[in-house]
């Protein structure tokens, strides 16, 4: 089975399905514009909606689309990997496919779920290629895989396709997981997604930080990130996946300091934390720039070229080591 995976947007929440979602499935499946143009036929009763969660949505990586507000099924969307694709791929490859119920189209609503799960295929499950097709006519389809950052490979004629008995025209389209990241945008932060950005140093701080902190560290860390007064002259600089703010570096030009640098748990060790820091040294040329790092971000750090200049210190429970970057690193004596 699904493994009860459970994946969360803005606005909708991704988990398996459940044969109790059988209404809500067929209330949009029976719909003549969704399934055939997408390959399957409308459902024709409850009973035929409860058989395919059971047959075909049971699926690993199979996820009934919900709004966050009410947990109802109004869409499907699901990742397809290596010999379980309908284009037979190798196994660090993987397939999407989509659909979503009448009455929530034209909301952004598919684009937001598929780049979850684009996300999630690159990120967690480590793939190294997606594909996706539509069929010949269906633009609504080829529009959201645009908009996902995939683009056109191939295309299949004379297609036989056995789920509606009919001959088609299919457009293969890819994405590869570097194409993703280069699609990633670094840009400073405008003045309405500050309280994003101190939300995410919060979340990402108290997920990776907090175990090397005594509560009081902790707190005063917290009381940092609501003091206007230290707040003011930091400038803000995101990055982001589509419209998600997934990184965040703050820094005090007047000190040349960097004062948070914070990356999405869900999208470390992907080159997101590097992308900040180039685009923070291609505006501060030529100038040293320091930090002081937690335990947890040491190594990163350094992977920079940041160096030590002193010891671990303790100030007010929160725990540092002052470090350096130099843009031409002096001889050393």
């Amino acid at each position: 089975g699904n493994f009860g995976m459970i994946l969360h947007t803005r606005r909708l929440i991704l988990r398996p399905w459940r044969e109790s979602d059988a209404e809500s499935l067929f209330e949009y499946a029976r719909d003549e514009r969704i399934g055939p143009v997408a390959g399957w036929l409308p459902h024709t009763d409850v009973e035929n909606s409860r058989e395919i969660i059971r047959t075909v949505l049971s699926a690993p990586e199979t996820y009934a689309v919900c709004l966050r507000e009410e947990d109802r099924a109004i869409g499907s969307i699901g990742l397809m990997t290596g010999s379980r694709s309908n284009i037979g791929l190798p196994e660090q490859e993987g397939e999407i496919g989509y659909w979503l119920g009448v009455p929530f189209w034209g909301r952004g609503l598919i684009p937001e779920a598929a780049g979850e799960l684009i996300r999630h295929a690159f990120a967690d499950l480590h793939l190294e290629t997606l594909w996706c097709g539509y069929f010949d006519g269906n633009e609504k389809s080829r529009r959201v895989q645009e908009k996902c950052g995939f683009s056109y490979h191939h295309t299949k004629t004379d297609l036989y396709w056995k789920q509606t008995g009919d001959v088609r025209t299919e457009h293969i389209m890819r994405l590869t997981a570097e194409e993703w990241k280069d699609c990633f945008v670094i840009r400073p932060c405008t003045e309405e997604e500050i309280p994003e950005a101190l939300d995410l140093a919060w979340s990402v701080f108290y997920a990776y930080d907090t175990p090397d902190y005594a509560p009081e560290g902790t707190e005063e860390f917290r009381k940092c990130l609501h003091d206007e007064e230290y707040l003011s002259g930091i400038t803000h600089i995101g990055a982001f996946d589509g419209d998600r703010l997934i990184g965040e570096l703050g820094f005090r030009p007047a000190k040349d300091h960097v004062c948070f640098f914070f990356v999405d748990g869900d999208y470390q060790r992907m080159g997101v934390g590097t992308k900040l820091f180039r685009y923070l040294q291609r505006e501060h040329p030529g100038e040293t720039i320091t930090i002081n790092s937690s335990p947890y971000g040491l190594p990163f750090y350094r992977s920079l070229g940041f160096q030590e200049t002193g010891p671990e210190q303790t100030v007010h429970g929160i725990r540092f080591t002052p470090m350096v970057y130099r843009a031409s690193p002096e001889t050393e004596s």
